[in-house]
């Protein structure tokens, strides 16, 4: 795949609630997931599977109901970015937040391998 074949298949799968399988689709196994900061498991997640738990604690820990995605943003012929805002309500709180974040995707081979988070103040 190329690097916009890539990148528009994470956005629609983001728009149409297919992230997960793009994990398997879109993903190197040895992937590196990077967030800004540290939500208790540290900040680097190496690794499918460990991406995949990612996935499980946040579904686990908020309930979305509202998602944006903005993108892709093609950097080159190895990078691409993405906006996302999300409306969510953490389940062990009750509180409801809205938030943004920039995803900037690396690719090589025809696959994603490192994927970097940026959050909003």
């Amino acid at each position: 795949m190329t690097l916009k074949e890539i990148a528009d298949a994470l956005v629609a799968g983001c728009r149409e609630d297919r992230a997960r399988q793009n994990l398997d689709l879109l993903y190197a196994p040895d992937a590196v997931s990077v967030e800004a900061m540290d939500m208790g498991g540290g900040r680097e997640t190496h690794g499918l599977a460990g991406i995949h738990g990612k996935h499980d604690w946040w579904e686990g820990a908020f309930t979305t109901h509202g998602l944006t995605v903005e993108g892709p943003f093609l950097h080159g012929d190895d990078r691409f970015a993405v906006i996302f805002g999300m409306d969510t309500t953490n389940k062990a709180t009750g509180e409801r937040g809205q938030g943004r974040e920039v995803a900037v995707y690396h690719v090589k081979n025809g696959k994603i391998t490192r994927e970097e988070f940026y959050y909003s103040s």
